[in-house]
């Protein structure tokens, strides 16, 4: 039957019938008898292991109190809150890995190696070095998460119903390619200013403490222009590694579903769904690190000197050394980040009762969506 045959004869329906909260709310206002009923019946349905029928019998009235509707805007705010999370506290976390791999590519021949890299910079710069620039880190992924995951919804959805039902089934990495970028080009104008103070606080010892002091400083010698120097290497970094990242999570997901477990994704526990999003992430992020390095070298010289152009990176690091030089240790980083950055979002989203991503095709989530409207 077509789906607006059903979507039509559901609303016939009136909603006391298939809303567990209006039932209830109708027999305790008519008669009291009802609810002294009810009430006895509960625990021995549950003890027989008889479902309810108010319970399981329908879909949930959209109105009900404490239910989050599906691409409506507290979906995408609890979208946009579990990116702050997932990119926020994640990038602050591997501070320590990120100054290392900023120094490598910036003066790879006083930090040689991943090993002896940590040892020269506790040297200079003690304990405390490790974390310099964490402030910046932390609030420029924030944002940058907070527009990536609540866009990448929106996008998703709305190309998804661009396209129809039919073509988003037919042409979903293309959907979740379009989706990523387009969400991706919003994040990093949000994050660029932050990225830019950062690397300048983490390779340059005595510039500044962090973002307080960093941040007007930078603007006083290179201007507010200096602060977007870095937007085009920084797009041409982070646009192709969150394609990367969502296309293949969302499809390395769907594999495993298909393949790897023997049960729908719906029937499987919130651990095990919560346990694929970190699988699918740490793989996905390995793809990203591979395809994003040469423009996470180019961001990292830019930002490191003043007046430095992207001929000038090339022909001091050298073709070969735009792709490899600090490469190991940033497929490390990313594969981690990636992987804790799905498992931290998702987790937000079963938290406040939704589902986790991927698994399931955007024409079949519009669909889903549209019947439990009706």
């Amino acid at each position: 039957m077509a789906l607006s045959d059903k979507s039509s004869r559901q609303s016939l329906i009136p909603s006391f019938l298939y809303s567990a909260s209006s039932t209830v709310s109708t027999s305790h206002k008519s008669l009291a008898l009802d609810k002294t009923m009810l009430a006895a019946a509960a625990p021995a349905s549950s003890n027989s292991g008889v479902s309810s029928p108010a319970r399981n019998f329908v879909v949930p009235a959209p109105s009900e109190p404490g239910k989050i509707e599906m691409y409506s805007p507290a979906f995408y705010a609890a979208c946009t809150a579990g990116g702050i999370l997932s990119c926020g506290l994640t990038h602050m976390a591997v501070t320590p890995l990120d100054l290392v791999k900023c120094n490598m590519q910036i003066d790879p021949a006083k930090y040689k190696s991943i090993s002896s890299g940590f040892g020269v910079l506790y040297k200079d710069q003690g304990f405390r070095g490790f974390f310099r620039g964490w402030v910046p880190t932390l609030l420029g992924y924030s944002a940058q998460g907070a527009c990536k995951f609540g866009f990448y919804e929106f996008f998703k959805k709305y190309y998804s119903d661009l396209a129809g039902p039919e073509n988003a089934a037919k042409y979903k990495t293309l959907i979740y390619l379009a989706g990523s970028a387009s969400a991706e080009v919003i994040a990093d104008i949000a994050l660029c200013p932050f990225e830019a103070v950062k690397v300048r606080v983490q390779t340059q010892p005595g510039f500044a403490r962090g973002l307080s002091d960093g941040l007007p400083k930078f603007v006083k010698s290179e201007g507010y222009g200096g602060l977007y120097k870095g937007l085009v290497p920084l797009w041409g970094r982070q646009i192709p590694y969150t394609m990367m990242k969502f296309a293949s999570f969302e499809t390395i997901v769907e594999n495993i579903y298909k393949h790897a477990i023997p049960t729908p994704k719906n029937e499987c526990s919130k651990t095990l769904q919560l346990g694929v999003s970190f699988a699918g992430g740490y793989v996905a992020g390995v793809f990203c690190a591979i395809v994003s390095h040469p423009a996470d070298n180019l961001v990292s010289f830019l930002n490191n000197a003043k007046g430095a152009t992207v001929s000038d990176a090339v022909n001091k690091l050298g073709v070969v050394g735009l792709f490899t030089r600090g490469l190991p240790l940033r497929i490390v980083m990313i594969g981690t980040l990636t992987g804790a950055q799905w498992g931290i979002y998702d987790a937000f989203k079963v938290f406040v009762g939704l589902p986790t991503t991927g698994g399931v095709a955007p024409a079949a989530a519009s669909a889903a969506t549209e019947l439990a409207k009706a």
